[in-house]
């Protein structure tokens, strides 16, 4: 890379986003392109949509604006482009105040930034592309400048919808500086900026007795009152509050519901009316998104008090609860270490699972319903087969609660303990088990958890440590089959083949003699009693496998041994019973012989090439299961 060159062509492009005309020249682009002249809304949700828009095999579309960003908030995502989309047709949504409520780390703040930085890159594309009246404190629409009374002529003249009025400084500038000649006022292009504050503004309410308002709504400026020889002309004022300087783009007002009265009552003018009161000035037109966030506990208390009537009534609520999915919370995890300087550090299989489980185990709440239980809820939001439940059931578990995932740990307290762990590793990679005893001792370390909460939190290490001691070690013994799911297939294609002729009363064709016998019986049940299928209900399960396989085949879909989450439970146990002496006493300590050595060293390598495990951890991993099997 050549740094000179890149900053050369950087400096380039800068020059290219400069753009210096009149207002006659700009009105003839946005003659050429419309868009030009969109209000915030329209904007924020061109932006959001020219990243594009896909939809998935239940037609829930996803936004890749926040791909590889968010995860687990496809709801709140939806509610929130669906606000943008109706802002955007000028309807009354536009005129409230959104405020994304949920617990801490749950990702208000990420959303807000990636919503700025996101005008940021847009303004600086033909697409995104906006002008504004050169010299003005709020770089202003430049079509402020066509006369109220003009307007509507235009509108069904040239289709251009105009809303808004001049600013003090540029009203009292056209009238002085150009004596209303509106043709060669300056317009120059505008790239939205938080650093350079141009229509990008953020307010954190601090100390009320210290905090002014003047951080919204600008100050006069008291060195030019002697030039300009009053208070009231707009030239002795600083229009740089965060409310001026957010004009065409958004605002984040942090914490909103933190702040003192005084600062939200210029929000209700500026939600349902777009204006802004400013100094001894009429009210000042101002076309900005306002967006906030605040945890539960303070917009309870907004509700609460009637005094808040009137801010109530011009809020927007979207709810922002933790994520409620595993594999979105891994990738959570993934993206914050990935970007930390500890990347290359290797993740044995399974450590961001068990985390991320643990933190949405936290997160639940128990179902009224009886035999489901916490693990369960956990899989099937995961988008897991759990055998006896359909989609329906995970509709009805998701309305029991309405407020699940609002409380539990977040990403925070899981990341942070991580980090520890992998700081403190004396080995090249980390594993479950390092990760687990992390979490558990940050429980006594946090001062946020009372001991009833510890100890509940403490039973659910103990449950994904029960479940991560099946997830290897199923995973050993699958290693030890040189081609496991093929061998699975088999045996599958054996159990169907029987269960067939003994539901049809058929017989089977022997595949050596080739002659017609009876169904192995004793296969069937073999496999059968893995899951506890009796004797008596052994027709009734057979007979669901062959509809399960007669629908699969009628939509063009293959039936493998993974189909049926019951039937795959039993090849697998099947399969595993068999090799459960072997798999001991190979895994075991003890067997120090070449035989058992070499073994070993073939199913490490396999564990390596096949499911992502290290040099290092794939010992480790038969060793763990060794000490699981020896019990």
């Amino acid at each position: 890379m050549d740094l000179w060159e890149r900053i050369r062509e950087y400096q380039h492009r800068e020059q290219q986003l400069s753009w210096h005309g009149t207002f006659r020249e700009y009105f003839e682009r946005v003659l050429q392109d419309p868009r030009l002249c969109r209000l915030s809304h329209a904007r924020i949700y061109d932006m959001i949509a020219d990243q594009g828009i896909d939809s998935d095999d239940m037609g829930h579309k996803h936004y890749r604006f926040f791909t590889g960003e968010l995860f687990g908030l496809q709801e709140a995502l939806d509610q929130l482009v669906e606000y943008f989309q109706s802002a955007a047709q000028r309807l009354e949504v536009r005129k409230r105040i959104l405020l994304l409520m949920g617990p801490v780390g749950g990702g208000k703040s990420t959303v807000v930034t990636l919503l700025k930085r996101g005008l940021e890159r847009y303004s600086r594309t033909n697409q995104g592309a906006l002008y504004g009246l050169e010299g003005c404190p709020m770089h202003e629409e430049p079509l402020h400048l066509i006369p109220s009374t003009l307007r509507k002529e235009i509108a069904q003249h040239y289709g251009i919808y105009i809303e808004g009025e001049l600013c003090p400084v540029c009203r009292t500038r056209l009238r002085e500086e150009f004596r209303g000649n509106i043709e060669e006022f300056p317009v120059e292009r505008v790239v939205l900026s938080e650093m350079n504050r141009l229509g990008i503004g953020t307010f954190s309410p601090s100390d009320p007795k210290s905090q002014d308002i003047s951080e919204l709504t600008g100050s006069i400026d008291f060195a030019t009152i002697g030039q300009y020889g009053s208070e009231s002309d707009p030239r002795a004022y600083r229009f740089d509050g965060e409310l001026n300087i957010a004009n065409r783009g958004l605002m984040e007002f942090i914490e909103m519901l933190k702040a003192d009265e005084k600062f939200l009552y210029g929000l209700l003018s500026l939600s349902q009316e777009q204006q802004i009161k400013t100094g001894r000035y009429a009210m000042i037109y101002a076309d900005e998104v306002l967006i906030s966030h605040t945890n539960e506990a303070e917009y309870q208390q907004l509700i609460q008090n009637k005094k808040n009537e009137a801010l109530r009534d011009r809020i927007i609520l979207i709810r922002m609860p933790y994520n409620l999915r595993v594999s979105d919370e891994m990738k959570i995890y993934d993206k914050l270490i990935r970007e930390s300087a500890l990347h290359t550090v290797h993740m044995a299989p399974h450590t961001l699972e068990v985390a991320a489980m643990f933190a949405v185990l936290s997160r639940l709440k128990e179902s009224k319903r009886s035999g489901v239980s916490l693990l369960t809820k956990l899989k099937l939001y995961d988008g897991q087969l759990v055998d006896g439940f359909t989609e329906t059931d995970i509709r009805t578990l998701k309305q029991e609660w309405p407020d699940e995932g609002m409380t539990g740990l977040s990403p925070r307290y899981v990341i942070n303990r991580l980090s520890l762990a992998l700081v403190k590793s004396t080995v090249p990679c980390l594993n479950p088990l390092d990760a687990l005893r992390a979490l558990k001792d940050g429980l006594g370390q946090h001062s946020g958890f009372s001991a009833e909460s510890r100890d509940s939190l403490l039973n659910l290490i103990y449950e994904v440590r029960r479940e991560y001691d099946e997830l290897v070690t199923a995973e050993v013994q699958k290693a030890f089959i040189y081609s496991f799911e093929d061998t699975a297939q088999m045996l599958l294609n054996a159990y169907l083949d029987n269960i067939d002729a003994y539901v049809n009363h058929r017989k089977v064709m022997d595949a050596l003699t080739d002659e017609e016998i009876e169904p192995d019986e004793m296969l069937m049940r073999s496999i059968e009693e893995q899951i506890g299928v009796s004797e008596n209900a052994k027709r009734a399960f057979r007979e669901e496998i062959l509809i399960r396989l007669s629908t699969l085949s009628r939509r063009g879909q293959h039936f493998d041994y993974r189909s049926h989450p019951g039937l795959q439970a039993a090849i697998e146990a099947k399969l595993f019973t068999d090799l459960k002496g072997i798999v001991r006493i190979t895994t075991s300590a003890k067997a120090a012989d070449l035989v058992h050595e070499k073994k070993r060293n073939e199913v490490a390598e396999r564990l390596i090439e096949y499911h992502g495990y290290c040099s290092h951890c794939s010992h480790a991993a038969l060793q763990y299961v060794g000490t699981l099997l020896e019990r």
